[in-house]
Formats: structure tokens, C-alpha cells, sequence
């Protein structure tokens, strides 16, 4: 499949109605997935990659995220990750990829269940998720954001500033932004954990919550057509005292390594070409988001 045109994605903020319909619409699909495929041989890499070209299918396991993995108010897959996926899976010799909507929270067990073949969902590559998958080297690399009323009362800049005023937070399930504010000085505890990005922006909208954290491009996206909440300038939370850049990436099960290899060498061919980022840029990703990162720089290895 030929990478997207430019602005071949219009981006709409999406409504908790609408992320569950899109559900609802893959619902039989979701059923399918759910069937556990085959468990691989763990020999020489894994067999997945050869079953998958027989099949001429693969599942993807995604979250309902927008931009990174989502069904569109067409019923239709998108997002940057499973965009990628049609491009790469296709130059590997599968032919179609098949959707497995999840929550957040649910895709590494989910993977690792065999209720799908990949993780599709622009997820964070962490030391402890390393601990349970494998990753292909990150597509791209991304600061944090805060969701904010308009005007942003309190002056938030970052998760040590936000914590000094004693900002009441929100962010997602399973986000990685949790362990950036427990950083900072959060308890766990002190965090309103909500499903998805729209939620967060209509907590903050309600003032239940003086911020809402996620990625930068998910909050540019979701207050995009909101009259009460902006975007704050997008910023590099502290880990370990440092400041961390996070990536990105595609997870596959640790004994298919045979798959994620191939895989990358086609994901870095394509960023070489600038292929990656005009696939990504009508997601809403900027040239600055980018990375050679690698997934074993981010595993801290």
C-alpha cells in the first residue's frame, strides 16, 4: 500500500460515542481477535513472520487512541501505527491487517495471550514493558503536554511545577505520563486515572482536574475544537533525574524476534527515504518527533 498524502487524514476530536461505536463496528473483527492464534516456536527467532505470510493477515492490537491507533468515523483502521503497519507488513508479504480493539492497559497481556500479533498503538518503550515484550526501534519520539482551561490559570510548565501548586492531575490508563508525575512527587494515589484522552480534556473542561498529561500530539489533537481547554507547550519530563525523550514503538511477543528484526529493517529504510515521517504528518507529527532512537537504548540496555 502507498503511504497517505499529505493531509489524506483529516483529524477530528473525536467523542467517547464515537471511540466506542468504532468498537462496536469492529465488533466481529474484535471477536475474531480474540480467538488466540497460534503459539509460536520460539526456535530461531519464532515462526510468526511465515505463518503471517500464509495467513495473509495480521492482527493488530490497538487502543482506541487517537492519533496513534483507532477505527474512524468510517468504521475504517487508521492512525500512525497501523498506517505504518498496512506499509510494512505488505513489503513482508502480508497482504491485510485485521484490527483488535483493546483498552490501553489490556495490549501487553493481550499480545501475550495470543489474542493478537502486535502491539499497534504507538506505545512507549519502557524498561519494565521491555520486561514483557520486545520492540521494534521506535517511529517516533515525543515530550509530554498538559490539557489546561484556557488561559492556563495556574501557570503549568511541567509535572515538578504542576506538583509545587498542588494541580490536581488526570491522565490515562496505562499511560506512561504516571510514572513521569510520580517522579515528580505524586502519589500514585493523588492521580484520576480516566479511559482515554477525551475524558481527561472533559475533566478538565468539568474543573474536576486542573490538568489532564498525555503525549504532546495527543494533547495538541484533543483540544483542537474545545472553547474551554488548551495545549500547553510541549515539554521533556525528568526520569532518574534526567531529562528522557520517550519513543514509540510496535511490540511483539519475546520469542518472535525472527518478526521484529524484519520488521525494523524495513521501518529504517523507510525513515532513511523520509517515508515514516509523510505517513505520520497528517497524524499530526512534526518533523522535531522524528528519532533514531533505539528500542534498546530506551530498554536501558
Amino acid at each position: 500500500m502507498a503511504p497517505p498524502h499529505r493531509n489524506s487524514h483529516h483529524i477530528s476530536r473525536p467523542t467517547r460515542r464515537s471511540l466506542l461505536a468504532g468498537v462496536a463496528a469492529f465488533g466481529a473483527l474484535g471477536a475474531v481477535g480474540c480467538s488466540r492464534v497460534a503459539t509460536a516456536s520460539g526456535t530461531n527467532g519464532g515462526d510468526l513472520l511465515d505463518r503471517l505470510r500464509a495467513a495473509g493477515v495480521v492482527r493488530l492490537g490497538i487502543a482506541g487512541e487517537v492519533p496513534f491507533g483507532y477505527i474512524d468515523k468510517n468504521g475504517e483502521l487508521t492512525g500512525e501505527a497501523p498506517e505504518l503497519a498496512k506499509v510494512i507488513f505488505k513489503r513482508l508479504g502480508v497482504d491485510r491487517v485485521q484490527p483488535v480493539p483493546t483498552e490501553f492497559g489490556s495490549l501487553i497481556p493481550g499480545l501475550n495471550s495470543q489474542q493478537f500479533d502486535v502491539v499497534a498503538a504507538g506505545m512507549y518503550v519502557t524498561p519494565e514493558r521491555c520486561e514483557q515484550v520486545i520492540f521494534a526501534d521506535p517511529d517516533y519520539q515525543m515530550p509530554d503536554a498538559f490539557v489546561v482551561r484556557k488561559g492556563n490559570p495556574l501557570g503549568l510548565r511541567d509535572y515538578r511545577d504542576a506538583f509545587a501548586k498542588k494541580a490536581r492531575i488526570a491522565t490515562g490508563t496505562g499511560y506512561a505520563q504516571i510514572e513521569h508525575a510520580i517522579e515528580a512527587g505524586y502519589r500514585r494515589g493523588d492521580i484520576l486515572i480516566v479511559p482515554d484522552q477525551v475524558a481527561g480534556l472533559n475533566a478538565v473542561e468539568a474543573g474536576r482536574v486542573d490538568f489532564f498529561t498525555a503525549t504532546a500530539v495527543t494533547s495538541r489533537l484533543v483540544v483542537r475544537t474545545s472553547r474551554k481547554a488548551e495545549a500547553t507547550k510541549a515539554f521533556t519530563p525528568i526520569i532518574d533525574g534526567k531529562p528522557q525523550l520517550a519513543g514509540g514503538a510496535f511490540a511483539f511477543r519475546p520469542t518472535e524476534t525472527k518478526l521484529r528484526d524484519a520488521f525494523n529493517v524495513e521501518l529504517h529504510k523507510m525513515k532513511k527515504g523520509g517515508e515514516v515521517f509523510r505517513i505520520l504528518e497528517p497524524f499530526g507529527f512534526t518533523e522535531t518527533e522524528m528519532t533514531d532512537l533505539t528500542a534498546k537504548e530506551l530498554c536501558g540496555g
